[in-house]
């Protein structure tokens, strides 16, 4: 189910991303004067009226008794369509360098058992312009399915076999593959799994009962962009004459590697996302389809 565009290498190129050679003069010094992902996070804040999306979910599912359809779904759908019309919400930076990542793919890990000893295992989707909501969620599913089976994901299964060694063993392991996270040359077998070389990857606390809030990118892989689910809530939504009406909401926390692009793009980027959340038919277009916001 993965789908990857075929791109032509050139020297300079990883495996997940070309590398970008006509940029300005800012994108180009600023990764080397700030090489650190984590130094480099901005933090949005967005509040999403729940109406219309609710009610779209209510005409969905009457004839979905087996996998009906969720609001993570619909969220994952409207990141992958706005990273898909917006493409450089799909950079990264790697050893200093901006690249553009050659798919387009949303990450999230899966609870095998709601206790606090129940296990997670980690799950990456790919879509692309003809992709829709309604593909999606038969992706998440199959993930979700192959996920709380007995089988070990890739990337934990390879986290558990090194386990095994004496830690000074891992410790330079680790070291190593630092090295060729920098060079993207982490071996796919690895890293197959990991969330960290996504597109973007997706956290839903709002199904464990947390608010979203802020959560930090990482220096390890290449997503540049993470998104937090809260929790639904009851919130006053004010019309352009001041009117107050109580109507479900939910907050989404975006972190994003502010060195991709600037605060415009960004600003233009949140706007769409928050128009096909507000609404979902949309969503029942190819990604690629345009959309007015």
């Amino acid at each position: 189910m993965e789908s990857k565009k075929k791109i032509k290498k050139r020297w300079g190129d990883r495996k997940d991303g070309r590398l970008l050679r006509d940029i300005d003069s800012m994108h180009l010094i600023v990764p080397m004067l700030y090489p650190n992902r984590c130094d480099n996070e901005a933090f949005i804040s967005e509040t999403i009226d729940l109406t219309n999306l609710n009610a779209w979910l209510a005409a969905k599912n009457p004839t979905e008794d087996g996998f009906p359809y969720k609001l993570f779904h619909v969220i994952v759908s409207a990141v992958l369509k706005t990273i898909t019309l917006r493409p450089l919400m799909n950079r990264f930076i790697a050893n200093k360098n901006l690249y553009e990542r050659n798919w387009v793919s949303a990450a999230f890990t899966v609870k095998k058992e709601f206790s606090d000893k129940g296990g997670e295992a980690l799950a990456i989707l790919y879509a692309d312009g003809d992709d829709t909501v309604d593909t999606v969620r038969t992706k998440i599913r199959d993930q979700v399915r192959s996920c709380r089976s007995d089988k070990a994901d890739a990337s934990t299964g390879a986290m558990d076999a090194l386990q095994k060694f004496p830690r000074w063993i891992v410790k330079s392991f680790v070291a190593l593959m630092r090295v060729l996270d920098r060079h993207g040359k982490v071996p796919q077998s690895l890293i197959a799994s990991d969330p960290y070389y996504a597109s973007a990857l997706l956290s839903n606390l709002g199904s464990i009962k947390l608010k979203a809030g802020y959560h930090h990118l990482t220096n390890w892989g290449t997503t540049s962009f993470f998104c937090v689910i809260g929790e639904k809530k009851m919130r006053p939504v004010f019309d352009e004459n001041g009117n107050a009406e109580m109507r479900e909401t939910v907050t989404l926390g975006l972190t994003v590697d502010e060195r991709i692009a600037d605060g415009y793009y960004f600003s233009k980027s949140v706007r769409l996302l928050k128009k096909l959340l507000e609404n979902p038919e949309l969503l029942e277009q190819p990604f690629s389809t345009e959309v007015e916001y």
